[in-house]
């Protein structure tokens, strides 16, 4: 090829090419030579010029830039300015920031490959959005773990530290306060903080909050399923038998383990855990509005809503991951770290087993704190992401200026024009203070909540929300004592079938939305008929169950203790405890008694089986032929019947959970185009003040109305042991029946309002010809000025 600079004739020389190896010497110097400061001059060597530097005429560099990229890419290849040095202002050639990154630190190879370095290979993986999206999705999958993973094991809890569901339930709903409490405050920050550095502080936190919830475990004293010394492990059978010896009062058990230090150990372990979910929900504010905003502002505008979708779908298994693993961890002892030298003689079907709820903490802690590594070496601003690479290729190789103007308008948003996407406020005022801040929000509450479509999606989500905190908060244990089923098989059943389905079903509404191109009227006629379908699918629930077995000396009413007057009198003599609990049931009769001495039982025997023991008490004064009667409670008879609750509940789960895209498209083209950021985090607060933080208390409170036998702990009401099923049903699923006639009511309002919104609108377009109107108008106008106005 001939050379077309020959002023410069080793412009294309082999030895001494602009493209060359990067060594020790200084690079190439566009400007003027150093050796002849008055006219522009080519060196022929490195002896040849100052300090072995190759310099370049300016005009001569930006005509060879100009031309290489016109000339296609084996010239580009042989001009790439990778080692130049910008000579003086005004007269160095720019390149852009994004190639000049990618070319740092790149040198020819025989391949024509760059050998990468290490520091330049963390800084562009760091600065590559599809790597943080990567991160956050991981990130708020190991979240959600934890923050599920209370409500997997809310039973277990309960029996271990002797809570009633209500205080279980605001247990499980407090991380909301603290989340809530902060989450205002987020719209005003926005984009100001170094978004990625702040979650990962924020996953700090949230990783001590799980680490915190296991202390209660390792500060209490180890569990103990009889009324026995920590001394007498392994623990003394004797406790539950009918000791005719014995006279002892009936509440001497009781006194004898209570002292001041034992309730101060009680309420301590409380305020443990429920300070440890205060943190977990503070430590949760930054995770995903900083997350969000932070890939919106840097990725691709065609990229984005992929990316975002593709986080909201790993985020959704987290639940799901969190039921399985309650389900693998219940199935361990609860002190499986310190087992006694006898063993115990408990399986997991005992209503007296506790599983190793604490180990979940640890496990979801552990996934949070890796998850939170790579976000404190994410930078404050990315480059703003280009077209996908294998677009960007072919663009290049077809028509080079189209996809450079393309990238040039992509590339001038990024960072100054990412800095203006505030979120919520401070969008609208970026200069507010925090104390103005504080002042404008409530204004602009309730200028928001004024507009009858958003108050009134509201309204339904909140019903809708309110019965799904408190189906996750409470099913599990609505299935283990409905249905007689194990706390590791109820979360296996949830984290099976009702968690997938539910994503199915956003999923669909979604593509529902996508596909049919639903409007506003279509989008609140596909909510109605989700409600619908899912209001009549629980109808069958109330029914499907059964009562109560017997349990001698129990009555079936709520509120009423049971008393040694109340038992048969075939156990007077016994003195039995009326604080221990070791059921045992009598299969001929269905009849359960509370302990084997309740039963009038003397002797135990320990049947060993492959894999398993089981325990038979004789001698059973109150069992017609004494016996044996086996440990635990007696079975239901309607166990048979948890599949097809199951199938009903999970098929409901997925019609309510079909709405939840088109109201949100009812929100963004309900409200105005500047007020959409803040209403969808309007919408959000008022999820968890009126939803997330009440429901739980709430279920949690109806099912203890439904307790017949409260255990008492050093004379407080402590764990229940037995409920009116009938009752128990009946209300927990009444309770959810409520909430969705109230989202049902909601979006029927709204389908009301925006069909007579469509007939004004229509009304308005029905007008005669525009000329014709016009010519009205002027006629009209001198004798009637002010109607015509109009």
């Amino acid at each position: 090829m001939p050379n077309p600079f020959p002023f410069c004739p080793l412009a294309f020389g082999a030895s001494s090419s602009l493209h060359t190896p990067h060594t020790g010497e200084s690079p190439p110097t566009l400007g003027t030579s150093p050796l002849a400061p008055d006219k522009a001059s080519c060196c022929l060597g490195a002896s040849d010029c100052r300090g072995g530097r190759r310099v370049i005429p300016p005009r001569l560099g930006r005509a060879l830039w100009a031309r290489s990229r016109a000339a296609g890419k084996h010239m580009a290849s042989l001009l790439r300015p990778h080692n130049w040095v910008p000579g003086p202002v005004g007269e160095e050639l720019q390149v852009p920031d994004k190639d000049a990154k990618a070319m740092v630190g790149t040198e020819d190879t025989p391949g024509g490959k760059a050998s990468p370095n290490p520091q330049n290979l963390r800084s562009s993986v760091f600065h590559s959005i599809k790597f943080f999206v990567l991160c956050h999705s991981l990130l708020q999958l190991a979240q959600l773990m934890m923050s599920g993973y209370l409500k997997s094991s809310i039973s277990t809890v309960e029996k271990r530290f002797g809570l009633s569901s209500q205080t279980s339930g605001l247990l499980a709903a407090f991380n909301e306060v603290g989340n809530t409490a902060l989450i205002v405050f987020v719209s005003y920050f926005g984009s100001r903080v170094h978004r990625p550095r702040l979650i990962g502080c924020g996953a700090i936190l949230v990783t001590l909050a799980g680490v915190l919830m296991t202390v209660p475990h390792f500060i209490s004293e180890p569990y103990r399923y009889d009324h026995t010394s920590p001394a007498d492990m392994p623990q003394d059978f004797k406790a539950s038998l009918c000791l005719l010896s014995t006279k002892a009062p009936a509440s001497a058990s009781s006194n004898s383990s209570c002292s001041s230090y034992t309730e101060v150990r009680h309420l301590a372990v409380v305020g443990i855990m429920f300070t440890a979910q205060t943190l977990l929900g503070v430590g949760g504010v930054p995770i995903q509005p900083f997350g969000i905003s932070y890939i919106d502002d840097f990725a691709h505008n065609s990229n984005s809503p992929l990316y975002l979708g593709i986080l909201f779908a790993v985020t959704m298994m987290g639940p799901g991951i969190a039921y399985g693993l309650g389900s693998l961890m219940l199935r361990f002892y609860v002190d499986i770290d310190r087992m006694p030298e006898g063993g115990i003689n408990l399986t997991s079907k005992d209503p007296r087993w506790v599983g190793a709820w604490w180990l979940g903490f640890l496990i979801s802690a552990g996934a949070v704190a890796l998850a939170a590594i790579p976000y404190f070496f994410f930078p404050k601003e990315m480059p703003k992401e280009k077209q996908e690479l294998r677009f960007r290729r072919k663009g290049l190789a077809v028509s080079d200026p189209p996809v450079s103007k393309g990238e040039d308008s992509s590339s001038e948003q990024s960072p100054a024009e990412s800095l203006e996407k505030k979120d919520n406020l401070a969008q609208m005022a970026p200069d507010l203070t925090v104390i103005q801040f504080i002042k404008v929000f409530p204004r602009v509450l309730l200028r928001t909540l004024r507009h009858p479509i958003f108050l009134l999606v509201v309204l339904s989500q909140v019903c809708m929300s309110s019965t799904v905190a408190g189906m996750a908060t409470f099913l599990p244990k609505f299935l283990e004592r409905q249905f007689s089923i194990t706390a590791s098989y109820a979360n296996l059943l949830i984290g099976c079938l009702t968690i997938p389905l539910a994503i199915v079903g956003i999923v669909v509404g979604g593509i529902l939305v996508k596909r049919l191109r639903l409007g506003p009227m279509h989008c609140g006629s596909l909510c109605l008929l989700g409600a619908l379908c899912c209001l009549i699918l629980s109808t069958p629930l109330f029914f499907m169950g059964c009562s109560s077995h017997q349990i001698a000396g129990i009555s079936h009413q709520p509120g009423t203790q049971p008393g040694l007057e109340l038992f048969p009198g075939c156990m007077e003599s016994c003195s039995c405890p009326s604080d221990d609990f070791n059921p045992v049931c009598d299969s001929s009769t269905r009849v359960e008694y509370i302990t084997p001495c309740h039963a009038g039982c003397t002797s135990r025997v320990v049947q060993e089986v492959p894999d398993k023991s089981q325990v038979f008490y004789t001698n059973c004064s109150c069992v017609a032929g004494g016996g044996p009667v086996p440990a635990g409670s007696c079975d239901s008879a309607c166990s048979h019947l948890v599949l097809p609750f199951m199938i009903l509940i999970s098929l409901g789960a997925a019609l309510a959970s079909v709405t939840h895209t088109p109201s949100f498209m009812l929100i963004l083209r309900g409200v105005k185009k500047e007020d959409k950021t803040l209403a969808v985090g309007i919408q959000f607060m008022l999820m968890r003040v009126l939803a997330w933080m009440p429901s739980p208390v709430i279920h949690g409170s109806a099912i203890d109305t439904t307790c017949v036998y409260w255990a008492q702990s050093c004379g407080r009401q402590a764990v229940c042991r037995y409920y009116d099923h009938d009752l128990l049903r009946n209300r927990f699923i009444g309770l959810q029946f409520f909430f969705k006639i109230g989202s049902l009511a909601c979006f029927a309002l709204i389908l009301a309002i925006l069909r007579q919104q469509d007939k004004e609108e229509r009304t308005k377009a029905t007008i005669p010809n525009p000329g014709l109107q016009q010519q009205l108008l002027a006629s009209e106008a001198k004798k009637e000025p002010e109607e015509s106005r109009v």
